[in-house]
């Protein structure tokens, strides 16, 4: 495997929040991947590991990357480099880049981490590919070394976390953990396709679940299945062993209004979750894929099925949207 830095609390558990899955009527369990790391938890954490070692092994003074105002990816990215004595650059999108981001969830983290915030619209955000390779062009005039982190860190060098992270499930099943046997489906968030190319190829590969279920956030099914593709076709390139994915589905029918913006029943949904379990999802992502999770058990399509949710974390971006919850609460 290539080379990676270990950045992780791991392995994270797998649990079984029992009143919640009596609930649903479902066999859930679910892999904490909220609990990788400190205040840099989530699933971008893994896709880090083997970044941030690239970024390493070429001698980089400087991380640049992307994402939402609220990105779960920048901030651990942040917060990960600062920890490694590396600079961080973030293009973050936002409907109004000439007024001041808010001091609040995970912007506040990224601040705290010293990142250098550049706020973009989000048709300038559309070339964003061009505008941090431009950024790194001017590093390298100053005689700096830059290194580029996509959006999510979703290239096939990140999606590789996630195959790690299969194997890690794998050995917790021959463990006797969460029955000891493999599942029939897991169900995750998808933002950038990143998770859910490592997800599928390591399920697969180590024979933890037949079906993977990326519940898009944002965009549409199309879009995401042209995009999971390509991630893991890079992924194969760069790890041969690899071989084809579990089956995988891009379901988009639990994405919302927009990007970062939840419904009213989806909001209800994190608080029955948390009332029932403990457990804290969060409206951009966790929230809206078991939203997705919770609409096949009503419809009897987990029935008899082993249930894997992955929680990819995403408490900031929760704290960053308290207002919204007031017609829940």
């Amino acid at each position: 495997m290539r080379k990676r830095l270990a950045l992780s609390h791991l392995p994270t558990p797998i649990q079984r929040p029992q009143r919640l899955a009596e609930a649903l009527g479902v066999d859930l369990y679910v892999k904490r991947d909220d609990m990788t790391a400190g205040a840099e938890a989530g699933n971008k954490i893994r896709k880090l590991e083997y970044l941030l070692a690239a970024a390493r092994e070429e001698g980089a003074g400087c991380v640049i990357t992307c994402g939402g105002l609220q990105s779960n990816h920048a901030r651990a990215t942040a917060l990960v480099s600062a920890s490694l004595g590396l600079r961080s650059v973030l293009f973050l999108r936002t409907s109004d880049p000439s007024a001041a981001a808010p001091l609040e969830g995970n912007v506040l983290l990224d601040r705290l981490a010293g990142a250098e915030i550049r706020l973009i619209s989000p048709e300038a955000y559309r070339d964003r590919g061009a505008l941090m390779a431009e950024a790194a062009a001017e590093i390298r005039a100053a005689g700096g070394r830059p290194y580029v982190i996509p959006e999510g860190g979703s290239n096939g060098l990140g999606a590789l976390g996630y195959v790690r992270a299969m194997e890690e499930i794998r050995k917790q099943l021959d463990l006797g953990l969460a029955g000891g046997k493999p599942f029939d489906v897991i169900v995750h968030a998808c933002g950038s396709g990143g998770t859910a190319a490592g997800t599928a190829l390591g399920a697969a590969r180590y024979e933890v679940a037949g079906e993977v279920r990326s519940m898009a956030v944002c965009e549409d099914r199309a879009t995401f299945a042209r995009i999971v593709v390509g991630i893991m076709d890079d992924a194969r390139a760069l790890e041969p062993r690899l071989g084809s994915p579990a089956h995988l589905v891009i379901d988009d029918s639990a994405k919302g209004p927009a990007y970062g913006v939840s419904t009213p029943e989806q909001r209800a949904r994190i608080l029955q979750v948390a009332r029932l379990s403990g457990l804290v999802l969060d409206p951009v992502y966790t929230g809206k894929a078991f939203s997705g999770l919770w609409d096949l058990a009503e419809r009897g399509e987990l029935s008899g099925k082993r249930v894997l949710f992955l929680h990819t974390g995403g408490l900031p971006g929760l704290l960053a949207q308290g207002a919204t919850f007031a017609d829940a609460l």
